[in-house]
């Protein structure tokens, strides 16, 4: 296991475009789990394989707006 740093982490931002009315309750818990919760809103999160694939869940509802 390596020792990063928090400057050499990686992070992903990402901002609620769509609102989650009518979509299904995993889609919606999706959401909160990334940090977000109204049209909108932005979520700065660590970039790793699991935020990966709730983006990719939820890619339809959310726009990544910066990865560093």
């Amino acid at each position: 296991m390596t020792n990063e740093s928090n400057a050499t982490k990686k992070t992903v931002t990402l901002e609620q475009v769509l609102s989650p009315i009518g979509r299904p309750l995993r889609q919606r818990a999706t959401l909160v789990g990334l940090g977000l919760d109204k049209v909108g809103r932005r979520s700065s999160l660590e970039d790793t394989p699991a935020v990966r694939g709730m983006i990719a869940k939820v890619a339809h509802l959310v726009r990544v707006i910066d990865e560093k």
